[in-house]
């Protein structure tokens, strides 16, 4: 029942997610206790070091420079300023610090040896350190490894097939190639989706397919529930119902026994009860903080509360695998190669995408 496999077929995940609920909830339960502490979940802070003005079309993105969100771009942020917030977030609770930055792709130069710089800061202050910073190339990572990053984000977001409803200036095999480039390294993966944008529960299904099929497996898994913010392609999307992120999360917990199942976006949405059935069916680690990048998010002292009322205890930093090394600029191995890489532009037209690019607020 606990066994990790990578030949899932969408089939299968299709009837596991669509089992009576109980049957599903007790599976799932089952599989998170035998591979996992069920009263152990990580906390981590997101913060966002360099926000809007991105050139992809993402249609669930208010960060898209394309789309008019009133999302206020900022430069990136000075290598103190995250240490401060990275305090600040650990005297909350959180183990793990997630820098992301509004990049389609990393380039190198002096804002990615800023970023390099900020890695290592936090990693000195016994921090798990995670960035999702877009595509990115096999010496780019092996630079974040040396400098001590823990994890590496890159969703997939969706399935292969309705990815090209989604997002048209770069293609799903990008995707594929930046987690096959992190996965050079000791990095760890972390890659999940978002549900609510429109697609079926066989493209939900498509995607565990995608994410299952990887080998290792990715770590990490959010699972996120589309916050639908007015002037993005998705505005008019219904919010997800409690009852499809239970599904979900209770059928990755089984389709990837080993894996950290992220709580992420829209929990502001979800009662303390449904959070609960969540952590019931499999989740163990949740964003904490007021902004989850630039979309609202639970004040940590309110989930603070429910952890108390659930007796769930925040997870220890490097509880997973152990706190990897720090090499200084100077001793560094891997020097900056000035890549200019070709991730893909598919150049196909989301009609939705280009109407939100017309609008105006």
């Amino acid at each position: 029942m606990s066994i990790k496999r990578h030949d899932w077929t969408k089939e299968e995940i299709i009837a596991l997610y669509n089992k009576p609920m109980m049957d599903l909830l007790y599976e799932a339960a089952s599989v998170h206790r035998v591979k996992h502490d069920p009263n152990v979940v990580q906390v981590s802070t997101l913060l966002s070091i360099k926000t809007g003005g991105c050139p992809e079309d993402c249609g669930y993105c208010p960060q898209a420079a394309r789309y008019h969100t009133g999302v206020e771009g900022n430069d990136l942020m000075s290598v103190q300023q995250v240490k401060a917030q990275a305090l600040r977030a650990k005297s909350s609770g959180s183990s793990r610090v997630c820098m992301g930055a509004a990049w389609r792709n990393v380039k190198d130069g002096p804002e990615f040896d800023q970023v390099l710089e900020m890695v290592r800061t936090i990693n000195k202050l016994d921090m798990e350190v995670c960035c999702t910073l877009g595509m990115i190339t096999e010496n780019q990572a092996k630079r974040l490894a040396e400098a001590g990053l823990y994890a590496y984000n890159h969703n997939l977001d969706t399935s292969e097939e309705y990815y090209k409803e989604v997002i048209s200036t770069r293609g799903f095999e990008d995707r594929l190639q930046t987690i096959e480039n992190v996965r050079k390294t000791n990095v760890t993966v972390c890659s999940g989706g978002i549900i609510g944008m429109g697609e079926s529960v066989e493209d939900r299904a498509g995607m565990l397919v995608a994410l299952a099929s990887l080998s290792p497996q990715p770590e990490s898994v959010p699972i996120n529930a589309l916050v639908a913010v007015e002037g993005t392609p998705m505005e008019n999307e219904k919010p997800v119902e409690i009852w499809d992120m239970i599904r979900m999360v209770a059928t990755t917990r089984i389709v990837m026994p080993d894996t950290q199942v992220r709580l992420s976006a829209g929990r502001t949405q979800m009662s303390r009860e449904g959070q609960a059935m969540c952590f019931f069916a499999g989740a163990n680690s949740i964003f904490a903080g007021d902004k989850l990048l630039t979309t609202p998010n639970p004040d940590v002292n309110e989930d603070m509360k429910m952890f108390d009322m659930l007796g769930l205890i925040p997870q220890k930093p490097f509880t997973k695998v152990s706190q990897p090394k720090t090499v200084e600029a100077e001793d560094s191995e891997f020097a900056p190669l000035g890549e200019k890489p070709k991730w893909t532009r598919p150049g196909h037209k989301i009609e939705r995408n280009l109407e939100a690019s017309g609008k105006k607020s």
